[in-house]
């Protein structure tokens, strides 16, 4: 027999633990699947990623994150939403992924790669960090294109190209700089982007204008080999030798787990999912959306610090729907 809950809510990012903590309190039995570790998508953030935000607006259910810096560090914030997790022993299942998951009746049945459940309210939290915006070009499959940066020391001596204007692109072309990397970006856009961290944007355009970083503005990557990489600018394709790629393009929902799980998303392209403001309910009864998978393709308007609310209002419209009135 599946183990039955209330409430089963996928995803342990901050915004899973934040509904956890909300359906703790409200008297709710839930659990919390993860497929990977505790905040997952934290976790494989650069190792010395600063948030733009401060730390109190990246608090959940009103536990302080007191942080050493203005602004928190990836380290401090791990270590927040673990302490968080385990002082409030919420129930989660880390390294279980969702396989699949079907409604009957007023039930869903929720398969993992560890067991069956069955829930009669869900909630997704999965987030978008998990696939990223492949860019398209031929040899984006070769071992030295990545779409995900970690840390600089291993690009040192390298000719490293860094594709995209946004702060993980930045950063990276920084810190791979820094440790002594032959840096090139090439960005799509006429400019460095509008959104990367004011205390950072100046460093980058100084590093383009004294020419310590080389740039290509209205540029894409259009072919890459072993040792080298085709630049089409807008004065013609240009070849540079290149050891690595650190295509930091941007990255997406899981658009086919929502559409497996019958969640209408729109066709406009930002495929946006369908969900009430109010309640966060989507078309499907009794399941929820939270944090930025709410965005669809739209990734820059939800975050930590005005996606927690959302904890709050879908627990309250579970305690309003389970309530007898009088």
């Amino acid at each position: 027999m599946a183990q039955h809950y209330s409430l089963i809510i996928v995803g342990g990012g901050p915004i899973g633990l934040a509904c956890g903590l909300a359906a703790k309190k409200a008297g709710i039995d839930y659990l919390i699947l993860e497929k990977g570790c505790l905040t997952n998508s934290l976790f494989n953030y650069p190792l010395n990623m600063t948030f733009f935000s401060t730390s109190e607006r990246l608090e959940i259910g009103g536990i302080p994150f007191v942080s050493n810096n203005v602004k928190p560090t990836r380290p401090e914030a791990l270590e927040y939403y673990r302490r968080v997790t385990i002082s409030n022993q919420l129930s989660v299942h880390l390294q279980e992924a969702v396989t699949n998951v079907e409604r009957q009746g007023d039930r869903y049945l929720v398969a993992s790669s560890k067991a069956e459940y069955t829930a009669t309210h869900l909630i997704v939290a999965t987030g978008f960090y998990d696939i990223p915006l492949y860019c398209g070009f031929p040899g984006e499959e070769l071992p030295k294109v990545v779409h995900y940066y970690k840390e600089a020391h291993f690009y040192a001596m390298q000719k490293v190209v860094v594709v995209g204007a946004s702060n993980s692109a930045v950063d990276a072309a920084l810190e791979c700089w820094r440790k002594g990397a032959d840096v090139t970006m090439v960005v799509r856009k006429e400019k460095i982007g509008d959104r990367v961290k004011y205390w950072v944007k100046p460093d980058i355009e100084n590093r383009i204008k004294e020419g310590s970083i080389k740039v290509y503005f209205n540029s894409q990557i259009k072919a890459a080999r072993p040792t080298e990489i085709d630049i089409q600018t807008p004065y013609g394709v240009e070849t540079i030798a290149n050891d690595y790629v650190i295509a930091l393009t941007g990255y997406r929902p899981n658009f086919d787990f929502l559409r497996k799980l019958g969640i209408q998303l729109s066709d406009d392209g930002l495929l946006q999912p369908t969900y009430n403001n109010d309640t966060m309910e989507t078309n499907l009864p009794n399941v929820y959306l939270a944090g930025v998978v709410c965005g669809g393709m739209n990734t820059h308007v939800w975050f930590i610090e005005n996606s927690r609310e959302h904890a709050d209002k879908i627990i309250k419209a579970i305690v309003d729907k389970t309530v007898t009135p009088v």
